[in-house]
């Protein structure tokens, strides 16, 4: 099944005041948020993940 995501976005121009700006963005919904401690822990990696990132960095 496929979503098609809403993405919104505020123009904040370079005259507009803070009153302004802070009135756009309370126009906002706040999305679905992600829950990350489900997957927490879940995959086991074979090394440590700074190792990791250096070896890949090195290449």
């Amino acid at each position: 099944m496929y979503k098609k995501h809403k993405i919104m976005t505020v123009i904040i121009k370079p005259n507009d005041s803070k009153a302004e700006i802070e009135k756009q963005l309370k126009k906002l919904k706040p999305g679905k948020g992600f829950n990350t401690k489900k997957y927490f822990g879940k995959i086991k990696w074979g090394q440590d993940a700074v190792e990791y990132q250096r070896e890949l960095r090195e290449e």
